[in-house]
């Protein structure tokens, strides 16, 4: 074997200079150990060669428990409307029912994107958008129905917890009652968004109004009791502490290892520059955005604390850019995410890093970091050979002309679309819809 001992030296030395109270805290989560929140705390206040030395462990364990393989999935975001009845302070995304802004898509258009998607070879269409006024309490079930009579096969990932308790308290029946309802019309899996900071302090700061940490939890063990999967996220860079950001990873655990019904963690970083709380200088104590280290070390963390139980860490590009992405995957980070085709609320925030990226580009970007790449399911099957080869996608070629895809800025321009002039006409439009389709079953 071929010695190296001025690195051995380095490395020696690197260690040695190392906080000791980390490196017991990393050596415990490598022997299997589960780690406290006072653990967690201690690892997101970590710098230079500490949190090398996290990157490092979360690096192994990510090794251990997926291999080299990062995954993505071909799918579309179908964000139907930007009227909401509620105003989050991070939101730059909602628009209130009377401003020019607002708009909807009629049922036609929101299938016809489905349509075009699935030809495209997307395999998921993620439905989540704002909460409308006065929202007809079949809606979504409608939505969803429309898609699967069109397209049987492809998967429905749809309606945040948030979206979940507003149609069932549009609908006046209980949680579990309408997720029920929404299987049944198709939906596969939830969106665990919503979620921000599962801590109601910092909720009622950012987002007055909006559910409970005890209301989200209720959405997501209620679809998982019911066998429908759903992810995990945060939303962090804002307000909130590090023992915050330790208690939330420390709760998802929790659920994961009661349910088991979390198929990934998604780690999302507030884009502030468009956000009312940033924009009007609503919180004094407000960050803008996290920090390249800050994200870097969401996602380490997030692999040490959350590890074995949750396998998969994804990386939003959307939020990061390609080259901060490619450093996640080396920080425990296993997962792209989507090809998303419309991106529309971080676009809508300032995030300047697209709404579309092709397979053949998310398979370079895994390449360039050493990986293997792989297209998967929502619910993480591999669908691709993994090999030295690239197989011919056809949303490569499309997404050479996006503007066929349209932009979000021309969608909140465009008069066929105004939510002034279509919102009605598809609440009276869904009780015929709701019969012709009971009709059917």
């Amino acid at each position: 074997m071929h010695e190296t001992p001025a690195l051995h030296e380095l490395l020696e030395r690197q260690l040695g200079l190392a906080s000791p109270e980390v490196a017991r805290i990393l050596d415990r989560a490598l022997s299997g150990h589960e780690l406290t929140i006072e653990e967690g705390e201690r690892l997101f206040a970590t710098h230079g060669r500490d949190l090398f030395l996290v990157t490092l462990v979360a690096d192994e364990l990510r090794r251990r428990a997926v291999g080299d393989v990062v995954t993505y999935v071909v799918n579309r975001n179908i964000n139907f409307t930007n009227v909401c009845i509620k105003r989050c302070g991070f939101c730059a995304f909602s628009r209130g029912h009377r401003e020019e802004q607002g708009y909807f898509l009629p049922l036609e258009e929101i299938v016809r994107r489905a349509r075009e998607a699935w030809e495209l070879g997307a395999t998921e269409v993620c439905i989540q958008a704002g909460l409308p006024p006065k929202m007809d309490p079949d809606l979504y079930p409608t939505i969803c129905r429309a898609i699967k009579a069109e397209l049987p096969e492809i998967h429905i990932h749809g309606f945040s917890p948030e979206e979940v308790v507003y149609g069932a308290l549009r609908a006046r029946t209980s949680i579990e009652e309408y997720l029920l309802r929404l299987k049944a019309a198709g939906v596969g899996s939830l969106p665990g968004t919503s979620a921000e900071i599962l801590d109601d302090t910092v909720r009622q700061r950012i987002s007055p109004g909006r559910i409970t940490t005890a209301q989200w939890v209720e959405v997501i063990t209620t679809a998982h009791r019911l066998g429908i999967p759903t992810t995990a996220t945060i939303m962090y860079g804002h307000v909130e502490t590090d023992r915050q950001r330790a208690a939330h990873l420390a709760l998802i655990r929790s659920i994961q290892k009661e349910t088991g019904g979390f198929t990934e963690f998604v780690p999302l970083s507030l884009v502030h520059s468009e956000a009312p709380m940033y924009r009007k200088r609503l919180l004094p104590d407000l960050r803008p955005g996290a920090t390249g280290e800050d994200v870097v070390k969401m996602h380490a963390i997030a692999r040490i604390m959350l590890h074995p139980y949750i396998r998969n860490i994804q990386v939003s590009w959307v939020k990061e850019g390609p080259k901060l992405a490619q450093w996640c995957l080396n920080a425990g980070a296993n997962d792209l995410g989507g090809t998303l085709i419309n991106e529309s609320i971080s676009t809508a925030a300032g995030a300047t890093y697209g709404q579309l990226v092709p397979p053949r580009e998310l398979r370079r970007w895994i390449r360039e970091a050493g990986r293997v790449p792989a297209e998967r399911t929502t619910l993480y099957e591999i669908r691709t050979p993994l090999t030295d080869e690239d197989p011919p996608h056809p949303l490569d070629a499309a997404a050479e002309h996006p503007e066929r895809f349209g932009s979000y800025f021309q969608l909140i321009q465009d008069e066929r679309f105004a939510f002034r002039k279509h919102y009605r006409i598809v609440l009276d439009a869904i009780p015929a819809r709701a019969e012709a389709g009971a009709e059917k079953r």
